[in-house]
């Protein structure tokens, strides 16, 4: 592992949390597939990316703006969890397990942001 992302903890919870978002997504149906199905997966993904592209050779302020990107895109994903829950594509136990590890990133992303000061 050579970047210096590899070693942040919330950029591997993220990573786990993307993967958990696309085979959710499996199962949900065609018609939802150019909807939500993309959204909340583009949104899980710009998670994980915008902590590695904010890690990687930037300043403390331009670290701390794509920071904030991830965060944004982790209540992205929080918000499609309560649309899919909604359209019942989405158990209460499934959510309540998404929700609970979106919002642990969102928290540490909060915490890493703090500390770049």
């Amino acid at each position: 592992m050579g970047f210096k992302f590899e070693k942040l903890e919330v950029w591997k919870k993220a990573v786990d949390l993307s993967y958990e978002i696309h085979q959710l997504t499996r199962d949900f149906p065609k018609e939802e597939v150019y909807i939500l199905t993309s959204q909340v997966k583009r949104a899980a993904d710009s998670i994980v990316l915008n902590i590695a592209e904010g890690s990687t050779g930037q300043s403390n302020p331009e670290f701390k703006q794509f920071i904030g990107y991830a965060i944004r895109s982790g209540i992205e994903v929080v918000s499609c969890l309560y649309i899919g829950k909604k359209r019942e594509l989405i158990g209460e136990e499934k959510f309540q397990k998404l929700y609970t590890e979106a919002e642990s990133i969102i928290k540490m992303l909060q915490a890493l942001r703090k500390s770049s000061s």
